[in-house]
């Protein structure tokens, strides 16, 4: 630089120099020299697994307002503060301490609820609107999806146990995963069984999953020792999660009841040992009971319930008991109850053999059950004589009150014809007479009661004479009378004739 020319004004080089130096300083002054100030993040997309722990980038450059930088987790309403400098209980961290530039931050332990879109944001103060904050800049977003696995699935089985034969349904489920792409399989014994379509469910804000899937089996008394397993397979499982369920939580296998020895006759005073054999139950939890005549008694003599190969289990009860005079025809049963059950019974009933004693008689030998036979068989047979004997009295009664009802002869008309049409104004024509009698001794006094205008002629007895002269009956039938002259009367017949002729004359 060439020195200044002669008598221009000496320039001091120093001065010069801080001048220029403090020239951007000045307002206004050197303004196209400063950066502008920009924020950039930039990652778009973030995969990560949970329990893992995520940095999300975020630098800036150049001056800016004065303000804070932040990192919030969605945008709007529903966004959430990640990251503030005068929030230490942040749920990021700096990755930098103290950094003007460097805003990135580290989040730990992720879990399928953080997964979200997140955004670093430059924000300035605004002193002339309260020293509120305004934001200034913000980043592009990134997106952080969190693969969760599935949580170890867990089996359960119905509320009540299911009888052999009968089906109950088991559930398997899981939740936490993402994304949703699972699959589950259940097996019976390592064997494949199939299911229902299982039932999957999105959680609180689609950032994880959960699963449930049913089976229907048909129970048997084998599946005491069946194991029935559940596996989920998913694409954060390097292997297939299994949970696995015992069918014999869920399975009843009623017990079988015997009891022994098979009901006979007892010798008297002698002790029978009855003994009741409860046999191929499950669960091994069942109460054994002794009554007679519906009486509990009380047996000390019980098993315990010891489990078979099969799986099941068994138990044997007994119970001593006197054949006294008092026990014969005494009923005796062995009541089982299990798992809440209608109880199950069997019984026998005691029959005592009872001596004959000295001076008694057959029946008083014949047991209870031989002499309720005897007295039906008895009250039978009474009970046919009374109403045979009840027939015949009546039936005897009949007829003799139908033997004494009619001690007349009755004279009855005959059907008119075109012949007798000219005979009827004549009263003496009469076609026949009947006459009824009683049964009785003959001798008897007769006598013929006339009259002109009479349709009946009456025959009265008086007492028996003598044994020689029997009339056995008289029987007058179709006896025509025609119209005659008027004759004396009749004299009296034979005491040996057994007929009786009645004629009737107008005066």
């Amino acid at each position: 630089m060439e020195p200044p020319a002669r008598g221009s004004a000496p320039v001091s080089w120093p001065l010069t120099c801080l001048v220029l130096l403090s020239l951007p300083s000045w307002p206004g002054v050197g303004a196209q020299y400063s950066q502008p100030f920009r924020l950039q993040q930039p990652q778009e997309q973030l995969k990560t697994t949970a329990g893992q722990t995520i940095t999300l980038n975020c630098t800036t450059s150049g001056s800016g307002p004065v303000g804070p930088v932040k990192w919030v987790k969605g945008w709007g309403s529903e966004s959430k503060t990640i990251y503030d400098q005068r929030s230490p209980s942040s749920r990021g961290m700096m990755v930098v301490d103290q950094s003007n530039k460097d805003f990135s931050i580290h989040i730990r332990d992720v879990q399928p609820q953080d997964a979200g879109t997140y955004y670093c944001v430059k924000y300035k103060r605004s002193v002339s609107q309260g020293d509120t904050l305004q934001v200034y800049q913000r980043g592009k977003g990134t997106v952080v999806s969190v693969h969760a696995k599935p949580s170890a699935p867990v089996v359960s089985g119905p509320e009540q146990r299911a009888g052999t034969g009968e089906s109950a349904t088991f559930t398997c489920e899981t939740g936490g995963f993402f994304p949703d792409s699972i699959s589950v399989r259940w097996l019976k014994n390592q064997a494949p069984v199939s299911a229902q379509q299982p039932h999957i469910s999105p959680g609180q804000g689609n950032s994880s999953y959960s699963l449930s899937s049913r089976v229907t089996l048909l129970l048997q008394p084998e599946d005491v020792r069946s194991q029935l397993a559940c596996e989920v397979q998913h694409p954060t499982l390097p292997a297939p999660l299994r949970g696995t369920y015992q069918l014999r939580e869920a399975l009843r296998v009623s017990p079988s009841v015997r009891l022994l020895p098979e009901p006979s006759s007892v010798e008297l005073n002698r002790t029978l040992n009855l003994s009741c054999h409860v046999e191929g139950f499950y669960p091994r939890e069942v109460a054994v009971s002794w009554l007679e005549n519906g009486r509990e008694l009380k047996a000390e003599n019980s098993s315990r319930a010891v489990q078979t190969p099969r799986g099941l289990f068994k138990l044997s009860s007994l119970l001593e008991v006197q054949a006294t005079e008092e026990k014969n025809g005494s009923v005796l049963a062995c009541r089982v109850l299990h798992d809440g059950q209608e109880p199950v019974s069997r019984t026998l009933t005691l029959w005592v053999a009872v001596p004959a004693k000295e001076g008694m008689s057959d029946w008083d030998t014949a047991d209870n059950g031989n002499l309720l036979t005897i007295y039906i068989v008895v009250g039978v047979v009474c009970t046919v004589l009374v109403l045979l004997v009840a027939a015949i009295l009546y039936l005897i009664h009949t007829k003799q009150s139908k033997g004494k009802s009619s001690p007349s002869a009755r004279l009855h008309e005959p059907e008119k014809s075109s012949e007798a049409t000219t005979q009827e104004s004549d009263p003496n024509n009469l076609t026949y007479a009947d006459l009824n009698f009683e049964k009785e001794r003959k001798s008897i006094r007769r006598m013929v009661e006339l009259s002109q205008q009479s349709e009946y002629a009456s025959i009265q007895s008086s007492q028996a004479p003598s044994a020689d002269d029997n009339l056995t009956y008289a029987d007058l039938d179709m006896v025509h009378l025609n119209k005659a002259p008027k004759r004396p009367a009749p004299r009296p017949e034979e005491a040996s004739s057994e007929y009786a002729s009645v004629q009737i004359s107008r005066k």
